[in-house]
């Protein structure tokens, strides 16, 4: 994968593809095509996702219509309360909920719905951007099924500026108005399979979706070609592990193509030694990480094999917030490829993520070296990460797929 192909397909994929959608559906062809070009023959899995019409979202306080967007998912209804500005989640914070239409820092994440709910609140505000930015962008958000577990309050989402001025005025009674058409669409994964000497396999994954705004180059279509360029290394290389490619479709609503993957393919899981995920790479500020949901042996390898390939990197051991996650969920230990650019030269999740923040070149030098460790690995006697996923990653990852609240 030379300079101006990784330009080329920068340019051809400038654009939204929200999961579920048929820009994303465009795009899996587009990956398709590409492994096609290699001599590759890859297909698509596709898998059921909730979609969602919306036919009206109004947020009005007191009296003054705000703009926002309404999120998916979230049913519809008409409801007018007390507005209230939630900074904090403790309990005497909480308690404040109730009977209110709560405005709150960040995302609306499990816990911090499933508090708001239990105390009572109506609805809820949510806001994304930045004070200091001109735009008035906002994020297309959705109330995840996972956290909402079928008890729906209406939320809209508003840009950072209109948030500060409705805290400054005191704002006093909101009322949300939400309605859509809520209904069954397809994502789909893009899968290719290079057959190895035996059957257990190494499994490739970086998604290729994007969120509302973004024509996500950095977050993630900068992994999607490093896995291209990966199979292109690969596609006549002999190799002694076999080796599964997996574009992700709807990594951005919630890991819901690699969810779906592990479920669909759960028999054929005990043939995974290892996953290597690649999320965000190629930017041309950053440091270079490796997160390793494995056994911590598996950091301090990554981090020898970087130093004599001579490549600058820092290894830990955690959870990514990615593809490889439901793969270690399932005892598939799992590394994730990063590099990760200083918040004030890249950012991602909205519409400046394009390929302006990234460098063709800097993303051949990290393909290159992700693919010497691809190689290591597939080309080894025996892949020597256990399969045993260690009691404190376990822990992280109840934390993480909702399951336990992590402790304070």
């Amino acid at each position: 994968m030379n300079i101006s192909q990784i330009n080329q397909i920068f340019a051809d994929t400038a654009y939204v593809r929200m999961g579920g959608s048929a820009e994303e559906l465009a795009c899996a062809e587009y990956l398709k095509d590409k492994c096609a070009e290699l001599g590759l023959k890859a297909h698509l899995e596709e898998f059921e996702v909730e979609m969602a019409n919306m036919k009206k979202a109004v947020l009005l306080v007191d009296g003054k219509e705000i703009p926002c967007k309404g999120y998916f998912n979230a049913g519809s209804h008409d409801v007018e309360a007390p507005f209230y500005y939630m900074p904090n989640v403790d309990a005497c914070s909480l308690a404040q909920c109730k009977g209110k239409i709560v405005m709150s820092d960040g995302y609306m994440g499990y816990w911090k719905y499933q508090d708001i709910l239990e105390n009572g609140a109506v609805g809820f505000i949510t806001y994304d951007g930045n004070a200091n930015y001109v735009d008035e962008d906002m994020d297309q958000r959705e109330l995840r099924s996972f956290v909402s577990k079928g008890n729906k309050l209406p939320g809209v989402n508003i840009n950072a500026k209109q948030a500060i001025e409705l805290v400054k005025s005191g704002a006093q009674t909101a009322r949300i108005i939400l309605e859509q058409e809520e209904y069954i669409g397809k994502s789909h994964n893009v899968v290719l399979d290079l057959p190895g000497e035996i059957d257990d396999m190494i499994v490739l994954t970086a998604h290729y979706d994007s969120t509302s705004l973004s024509q996500g180059a950095y977050d993630n279509m900068s992994g999607s070609i490093g896995l291209l360029g990966i199979a292109e290394k690969f596609a006549k290389a002999p190799h002694r592990y076999g080796l599964r490619f997996i574009w992700c479709g709807s990594e951005e609503r919630g890991l819901l193509g690699a969810k779906a993957y592990v479920a669909a393919h759960e028999e054929e899981l005990k043939h995974f030694a290892l996953n290597i995920n690649l999320d965000m790479i190629g930017c041309i500020m950053g440091e270079f990480l490796a997160c390793c949901t494995s056994e911590e042996k598996l950091v301090h390898f990554v981090e020898y094999f970087a130093s004599i390939q001579g490549f600058g990197m820092k290894a830990y051991q955690g959870v990514y917030s990615s593809d490889s996650t439901p793969f270690a969920d399932k005892s598939v230990p799992a590394l994730s490829f990063a590099r990760i650019a200083p918040q004030n030269t890249a950012t991602i999740h909205n519409s400046y993520d394009t390929a302006k923040v990234m460098s063709a070149e800097q993303m051949v030098k990290d393909i290159d070296f992700i693919g010497t460790f691809v190689d290591a690995m597939a080309n080894a006697g025996r892949c020597p990460v256990s399969k045993e996923i260690p009691e404190n990653m376990k822990e992280k990852l109840d934390n993480y797929l909702g399951r336990k609240r992590e402790k304070k």
